[in-house]
């Protein structure tokens, strides 16, 4: 009969994406991820399968834990008329020092679009999941803020602004002002005309 398990699976989980965040996914070896999470390599792979496994429960946790709950305020109707203009705050704030990790590694799932992983059948359906869910919100917030707008510019505006945003997330391992500059006009294009 086999022990169970001994071990916070989530701060486990927590703890690797923290590594894969920092280094990427080809970058961190087994031993980095044993470090990381007080774990050796066959209890690592029992619980997740295979350093994939392990990456994609990173994956999982991201978006639950970073990504979901700063859209949550543009998910759920009704959605206030400055939703938008807190979400786009927000992140510009956490890529100026409120999240480390988001700081000074950028976007986890951008970040493994760049690497060996960017081909990969899995991950591309995450991530374009993910690029569903930040268009979605932001249409909604669009909606919200600029009920004026017809649908032609209310879709150039979703566009523009999600553009600036995964543009944010990509370059700001490379300049945070940039990255904060960025959704400055994010925030502008919102907030013009109205």
């Amino acid at each position: 009969m086999g022990r169970g398990r001994t071990f916070d699976a989530a701060e486990v989980v927590r703890a690797a994406r923290r590594v894969f965040w920092e280094r990427g996914y080809a970058e961190t070896a087994v031993p980095d991820l044993e470090k990381a999470t007080g774990l050796n390599r066959s209890s690592i792979y029992h619980a997740f399968g295979s350093k994939r496994g392990l990456f994609d429960a990173a994956v999982d946790s991201y978006l639950d834990d970073v990504i979901r709950p700063r859209l949550a305020p543009l998910r759920t109707p009704p959605v206030a008329a400055d939703a938008l203009e807190t979400y786009l705050t927000g992140l510009r704030t956490a890529m100026l020092g409120g999240l480390r990790e988001l700081e000074q590694n950028g976007c986890l799932l951008m970040n493994a679009t760049g690497s060996t992983l960017g081909h990969d059948d899995a991950l591309r359906v995450v991530v374009s999941h993910y690029y569903a869910d930040l268009r979605a919100a932001i249409a909604a917030g669009v909606a919200a803020r600029r009920p004026d707008l017809d649908a032609a510019a209310a879709d150039l505006m979703t566009t523009t602004c999600t553009s600036l945003v995964l543009s944010s997330m990509m370059s700001v391992r490379i300049s945070h002002e940039t990255a904060a500059e960025m959704l400055t006009t994010a925030l502008r294009t919102v907030q013009a005309g109205s």
